[in-house]
């Protein structure tokens, strides 16, 4: 049985982006996996890293039970929007908070970092409202996937990350929603094997 966690970074739980969660979990449970969801905006903390690393705050409950989750799993799958070209705010903050020295990463003597989620895979969803994926690529440089991806998941031992854009959005009908969950159905059911 695998062991999923879904993690919607999308704050309002109503948004295209909760709905593609709920489809991925749905499916993941058919296929057998055992899968936990987290919804960031859902948690109750600040997301404000208010003494950088100088000073370690506190992690509020959600946040501790948050990690203990990602702990957990053997396969994280995170679902965001696409803001200014990166996650939103209250994401950013997640990470900021609870992805910290010790916790999802070790420095060493000799001035280099290791991973403590080593062993993770890893699936990227994003939607984004008004840019296509050409031009995300090309005129962006897949600026927000990168962020995630390279600047913190395999930065923290994550490894064979899969990446998946949706877009744009306001482009696409009824029909063309439906076969995204549909497709959002199909990778949970292979990331499942």
């Amino acid at each position: 049985m695998k062991k999923i966690v879904v993690i919607n970074g999308h704050p309002n739980k109503e948004s295209f982006n909760s709905a593609i969660a709920h489809s991925y979990i749905n499916s993941a449970l058919a296929a057998g996996s055992e899968v936990r969801y987290i919804a960031i905006g859902e948690l109750d903390f600040n997301p404000n890293l208010r003494f950088g690393y100088r000073q370690r705050m506190e992690l509020e409950p959600d946040l501790v039970k948050a990690m203990e989750d990602i702990q957990w799993s053997k396969h994280q799958v995170w679902v965001h929007p696409l803001w200014w070209l990166g996650m939103p705010a209250i994401m950013k903050g997640f990470f900021d908070r609870a992805f910290l020295p010790g916790i999802t990463f070790k420095n060493n003597k000799q001035g280099s970092s290791e991973g403590l989620l080593k062993g993770k895979t890893g699936r990227i969803i994003t939607t984004a409202g008004d840019l296509c994926l050409k031009t995300y690529e090309e005129a962006y440089r897949s600026s927000g996937l990168v962020q995630l991806q390279k600047g913190i998941l395999e930065y923290c031992g994550v490894s064979s990350i899969q990446s998946d854009f949706i877009g744009p959005l306001y482009e696409l009908n009824e029909k063309d929603r439906k076969e995204w969950m549909q497709r959002i159905k199909d990778l949970a059911a292979l990331d499942s094997i």
